[in-house]
């Protein structure tokens, strides 16, 4: 499996979805891990502990979501990221659907599974 973890675009918006910690489990596990190069700077991890943890540093965001089979982000997607969404991808984010048909109407289309937390 393909974990990728793009850096969050939303304004204001400071976290990352995975932590080298569990970056490092997911790549125990068997999975291969991409994380976009800068996402973890602002809360407070880097680029090297990524790598270290066995991630694979991407510049390109739209290279994370076309390889990965498994997208985890803090915030649902947004416009800009919806063409990079594609059929038979997983997504797990905070998804609020009720608040944002559009994003809903996306992810059926694009047949892509969303999971929120």
């Amino acid at each position: 499996m393909k974990i990728g973890v793009p850096k969050e675009i939303k304004i204001g918006e400071t976290r990352v979805s995975m932590t080298p910690s569990l970056c490092r489990r997911c790549v125990s596990l068997g999975a291969k891990v991409l994380v976009q190069q800068s996402a973890g700077i602002v809360a407070g991890f880097t680029d090297a502990e990524y790598r270290a943890a066995g991630a694979t540093l991407v510049a390109d965001a739209a290279k994370i979501w076309a390889a990965a089979d498994l997208i985890l982000k803090v915030k649902e997607p947004l416009p800009a990221e919806y063409p990079l969404l594609r059929e038979g991808q997983t997504i797990f984010t905070y998804l609020h659907l009720a608040a944002g048909p559009e994003l809903a109407k996306v992810l059926l289309k694009k047949k892509v599974l969303g999971i929120a937390y």
